[in-house]
């Protein structure tokens, strides 16, 4: 039997998450449907990174097994694409050792959140609106912590699944990309909400409302009562997942 990794990319703002979901529609629940649709056999998918309603992604991975063989061209992707909502994207489909997992054999991934601070309609569904003046070097200086430390409880939403609140944060820097201000952050995995509330929470360092003192403290208590996990999910990317 052939494994194969189907490389996506998404606008969650019209969907449930990622994983598929009773009643609810997924990016998982459309992309499998969209492949039984176009080579009527089974599928069953596994992702490599979950995101939550309304969270997009500039890439993400799918694996799946399939006897026989199937042959993935580019106009076969380009139906496949056809079949598809025009909010999500097939990007390619490519067969892999029957060991490889798209989500145990990720070494890193990669997030962007986007902040616009002008009022703009274009970005209404994939940025937060956030009009308030921000001090750029005191984000940078809190994001520049976030590497001196690994157990991140305190930037986890309550009731997850999770053996270890560990994380090894790789790079974390507040950028500027066309009219946004985005954060970049690559670590070897993330924690439910974790992105979010590093977000919001480092945004009342950018507006005076907490020190970042205050800030690595609030990492340090291995506590979530003190985060701010306001920050919506239309401003979250994945943008990449490393092999």
């Amino acid at each position: 039997m052939q494994r194969y990794f189907l490389e996506l990319a998404y606008k969650g703002t019209n969907y449930s998450g990622f994983q598929i979901q009773e009643n609810a529609v997924t990016i998982q629940s459309e992309v499998t449907k969209a492949l039984e649709t176009f080579y009527r056999t089974p599928f069953e998918l596994v992702g490599s990174s979950r995101t939550d309603a309304g969270v997009h992604a500039f890439q993400n991975f799918f694996h799946f097994n399939v006897n026989p063989e199937i042959s993935i061209t580019q106009k076969q992707l380009y139906h496949l694409n056809a079949i598809l909502p025009a909010d999500i994207v097939l990007k390619n489909v490519f067969p892999v050792s029957e060991t490889m997992h798209c989500r145990f054999n990720a070494v890193s991934r990669e997030y962007k959140y986007f902040i616009h601070q002008t009022k703009n309609p274009f970005l209404q569904e994939t940025a937060w609106y956030y009009p308030y003046k921000l001090n750029v070097d005191l984000l940078n200086k809190a994001a520049q912590q976030l590497q001196s430390y690994n157990d991140y409880t305190s930037f986890s939403k309550k009731n997850t699944q999770v053996k270890t609140f560990i994380c090894n944060i790789y790079e974390a820097v507040w950028t500027v990309e066309n009219e946004c201000l985005v954060f970049n952050v690559k670590a070897n995995r993330f924690l439910r909400g974790m992105v979010r509330a590093l977000v919001a929470t480092m945004l009342k360092i950018g507006t005076d409302k907490i020190s970042v003192e205050a800030f690595t403290e609030i990492i340090k208590s291995k506590d979530c009562s003190n985060t701010d996990f306001s920050a919506p999910a239309q401003g979250l990317f994945l943008s990449s997942v490393n092999f």
